[in-house]
């Protein structure tokens, strides 16, 4: 991978790029891409994705913070409270799971889970979400479920989740898409952590200490990627990007599911 720094910048930035025209981390990028262009194996490209989605959401949370205020988030503190309830339990879950997984039974898992991250990217992008008037005990139950959920996907994919916790924030709380995105934000970082702490007690681990420097470059090359993303914000129409990031993402499910 010493060879690749130049190439791990490129396709971070590149990765960066389309996250930050969607307004998302795209970590559903950057996982095929350290599977098929820089060789790393199912489950180890899962942990270095993690790693960097971690670092990626530690970067965001300031500006969010600053976008919107903490006494302004702390008035919603029940709802990160409720998803974490969920997401916390569903990312050591999740972790766990795709340790135990053989890696063929990964791939399919994988290839699975970005056709959903295609599909909700769409929604997402393309049509309001509603809100639904759930009864309290209901809309609790609903969080935790969602949570859950929300958490296993992203210890599986080693992505923050926000594609899914920020509809979600909106349907069930009714909360203005901006306050979502900076609760996602709040519900990802935790989430992320406790994955990130089921994987360091597995040997896999080992190859984010092997590959320091690649690590480091790619996220610097994210980071970067970011910035003018967010520059370069509806610049391509969306009724162009959406389905071609989508087609992007269902190619590269094909490629994982025939992966071995």
């Amino acid at each position: 991978m010493t060879r690749s720094l130049p190439l791990a910048f490129v396709a971070g930035a590149a990765v960066g790029v389309l996250g930050g025209m969607i307004g998302l981390g795209g970590a559903e990028f950057r996982l095929p891409l350290l599977i098929s262009l820089f060789g790393l194996a199912a489950l180890s490209a899962v942990i270095v994705n993690k790693a960097m989605s971690l670092i990626v959401v530690l970067t965001a949370l300031p500006a969010r913070l600053a976008a919107v205020p903490l006494a302004e988030l702390g008035e919603h503190w029940t709802i990160a409270a409720n998803l974490l309830a969920g997401s916390l339990l569903g990312a050591w879950a999740g972790a766990s799971w795709a340790i135990r997984m053989r890696t063929a039974t990964l791939y399919k898992v994988l290839a699975a889970l970005m056709v959903l991250m295609a599909a909700a990217l769409v929604l997402t992008q393309t049509t309001a979400v509603g809100t639904l008037a759930l009864p309290g005990p209901v809309q609790a139950i609903a969080g935790v479920a969602a949570g859950f959920g929300i958490g296993v996907v992203a210890a599986i994919m080693g992505v923050a989740g926000g594609e899914l916790l920020i509809p979600t924030i909106v349907l069930l709380y009714s909360v203005d898409i901006k306050t979502a995105g900076s609760l996602s934000l709040v519900v990802s970082l935790p989430t992320m952590l406790v994955a990130f702490a089921r994987y360091s007690r597995d040997g896999s681990f080992a190859v984010l200490g092997t590959n320091l420097r690649f690590v480091a470059v790619m996220v610097a090359g994210s980071l970067t990627g970011a910035l003018l993303g967010g520059l370069m914000l509806g610049v391509i129409p969306d009724l162009v990007l959406i389905p071609t990031l989508a087609i992007v993402l269902l190619i590269s499910a094909f490629k994982m599911a025939r992966h071995s």
